[in-house]
């Protein structure tokens, strides 16, 4: 690739992340959403890289389709870590993150969850070309002969470190259904962005409303600190890269299932640790899926269904030259998103400062149920209410939130 190229590549990958921050930033806006609103702007695109020379329009797409989906795995913390909302690769973050903010550290899980994304984003794209390879020889048909027994792990490992095994499995099977059933229903879900999905509210309600109703009362407000420093160092990281590698080809093993599995097996009890285990585990899936499209083309995700619908078998072969330009971009957005999540997490950490938390809760409670009935349709607000309430009994009943994943996990069993 020539300068003029890189260039080029380095501005599509600014765009993408300029959108991975406004998704991660806003709750219910996925980068799904924004892949399939790019999807459907190729014309526009077409127009704004006429000047671009030696590079498919596409491929530029498919650059900043990724880019925004690096830069969102690293800012998607932000608001787990203030305001509670989670996303489905980082639902089980909301509670270290939430428990850090009352501690008036918000901005540790903050710092953590961006350095866990650096070094999962450089992990990741230093063992792309390599792993494409091992894959494209044949390690592909391995590996997905590994897939039920993954999953079968993943559901084990959750059942048998929980504190009440028998109620685990329950939720574990109703949280399951729930999840098949927004996957094969055809439940109308329609808001003002058209057609959405029923995740939304489904992980929300799950995850992100149970904490704020359990803390509506008003408190000692705690002022939230920041020294600057590095609070958990690589090791955290390093940690969910191995994991990470597995959640990007494997459906369903998302980096919540991921980070779940690899804290039961290594003791990472440290709510900063924790967290920065899960962003290094989120971004390797994100960067892990360029490497799943190119080699079986079928996507693992939103955003590479979209790249893929986009570009055809252009990532095709070993080494194409659309490979290389979406890891350039890949790289070039990580060192953007590092630096966007810190100051986003600055800016919410003001805003909680001078807004009373019991006050930020309520609003957000409102602006949650809000984007479930715009975003999703009235039936998006019955899954939230239905949601909530399951989310609800972990905490009651004293165990882990973790057995509530299997939303995510038991679907891929069932189809």
């Amino acid at each position: 690739m020539g300068p003029e190229i890189i260039l080029t590549v380095l501005l599509a990958s600014s765009i993408g992340a300029a959108i991975g921050t406004f998704t991660g930033m806003v709750p219910g806006i996925h980068v799904n959403t924004a892949a399939a609103v790019l999807l459907g702007s190729l014309s526009f695109f077409n127009g704004l890289f006429s000047f671009a020379s030696g590079l498919d329009c596409a491929v530029l797409v498919a650059c900043c389709i990724f880019s925004a989906s690096a830069v969102h795995s690293f800012v998607d913390f932000v608001p787990s870590a203030f305001i509670g909302v989670p996303d489905a690769d980082d639902a089980l973050s909301v509670l270290p993150g939430h428990r850090l903010f009352l501690e008036g550290q918000a901005m540790k899980a903050v710092r953590a969850a961006a350095i866990g994304s650096v070094v999962g984003s450089v992990s990741a794209l230093l063992l792309a070309i390599p792993l494409q390879w091992i894959m494209l020889a044949g390690g592909t048909a391995i590996v997905d002969r590994m897939t039920t027994g993954i999953v079968f792990l993943a559901l084990s490992v959750i059942i048998i470190f929980s504190a009440k095994p028998y109620l685990s499995l329950i939720l574990l099977i109703v949280t399951g259904s729930m999840g098949f059933a927004i996957d094969a229903w055809d439940v109308p879900c329609y808001g003002i962005m058209g057609e959405s999905t029923l995740l939304f509210p489904l992980l929300t309600g799950l995850f992100g409303i149970p904490p704020l109703l359990e803390d509506t009362v008003p408190h000692r407000h705690v002022e939230q600190a920041d020294d600057g420093g590095d609070p958990v160092g690589p090791m955290p990281g390093i940690k969910g890269v191995t994991t990470g590698l597995v959640a990007g080809w494997f459906p369903g093993i998302t980096a919540t299932a991921g980070a779940a599995l690899t804290s039961a097996f290594t003791e990472e009890r440290d709510p900063a640790r924790f967290i920065s285990m899960t962003a290094s585990i989120g971004t390797v899936t994100s960067v892990f899926s360029v490497v799943t499209l190119s080699v079986s083309g079928s996507g693992r995700s939103g955003t590479a269904m979209a790249v893929k619908e986009i570009i055809g078998d252009s990532l095709s072969g070993f080494c194409s030259e659309a490979f290389l330009a979406i890891l350039v971009s890949i790289a070039f957005a990580s060192l953007l998103g590092y630096a966007i999540t810190i100051q986003c997490g600055k800016l919410m950490a003001r805003v909680s400062d001078s807004v009373p938390e019991y006050v930020m809760n309520d609003v957000v409670l409102i602006l949650i149920t809000a984007l479930a009935l715009l975003l999703c349709g009235p039936f998006g607000l019955v899954v939230l209410v239905l949601s909530a309430a399951v989310g609800m009994i972990p905490p009651s009943a004293g165990i882990s939130r973790i057995c509530l994943t299997g939303c995510l996990i038991i679907p891929v069993l069932l189809t």
